[in-house]
């Protein structure tokens, strides 16, 4: 395999606060065009790996790269999408404003691709509203928009799917499909079991290890029964 052929690469990645280890040394490769999803319960360090390939979160120890380029480098931002857990939006912005100021930073702005994205996330009626005023779904939603309107070879994604109604949950995993179909890897942490064999591969995260690496559809042995009535 190619370094072109690799999207993302963790070598000896690791991450503490004072003796506790959020994240192990860990090694992973995950080539492009792969749709990866990470298990494991709160604290098992999925949202401290994925705040460190984002680039938001300093490792401890260790490197990782976004198609060869340091994860703090512009070229590595240019190919990397990052949708935390809790939505980030302006609070003086609308919905159209965010989309138009996201795509024009990294790109012409295309209201079709907006337009698209607003319609198939059932935003259309809030489209020139303020996201400050919304529900934790609405919010999601328009944070979901602002993810996938500029152009993106990897997509990090920490619990897309919470708040989410019925048809925000298909728009998502819909939107995840063909990203992965137009060439992009995604790497997506959830809790919720339904979603996980939609995806290509599954790590399992325990305790800030990698305990297992595998199929996706291999990693229901290691959802807590929680994780199952979720579901």
């Amino acid at each position: 395999m190619t370094d072109t052929d690799i999207a993302v690469l963790v070598d000896g990645l690791s991450k503490r606060y004072g003796d506790v280890d959020a994240l192990a040394p860990l090694d992973l490769e995950v080539p492009a065009g792969q749709s990866l999803v990470l298990v494991g319960h709160n604290g098992s360090g999925k949202s401290t790996l994925l705040g460190m390939l984002a680039g938001v979160l300093e490792p401890s120890d260790g490197t990782a790269a976004i198609h060869g380029y340091a994860v703090d480098a512009v070229a590595a931002r240019r190919h990397r999408s990052w949708l935390p857990d809790n939505p980030v939006l302006y609070d003086d912005l609308s919905v159209r404003e965010h989309l138009e100021y996201v795509s024009r930073l990294h790109g012409d702005c295309d209201e079709a691709v907006n337009d698209d994205l607003v319609e198939r996330l059932g935003l259309v009626e809030r489209y020139d509203d303020l996201p400050s005023q919304f529900s934790r779904g609405l919010r999601q939603k328009t944070a979901i928009a602002v993810a996938f309107c500029r152009p993106f070879s990897v997509l990090l994604v920490d619990e897309p799917f919470v708040g989410l109604d019925a048809a925000g949950r298909a728009a998502m995993l819909d939107l995840l499909a063909e990203s992965v179909d137009n060439g992009a890897s995604v790497v997506v942490a959830t809790h919720d079991p339904a979603v996980i064999e939609r995806f290509d591969r599954g790590v399992v995260l325990e305790n800030g290890e990698l305990v297992h690496d595998g199929p996706a559809a291999s990693v229901a042995e290691y959802l807590t029964i929680d994780d199952q009535r979720n579901g």
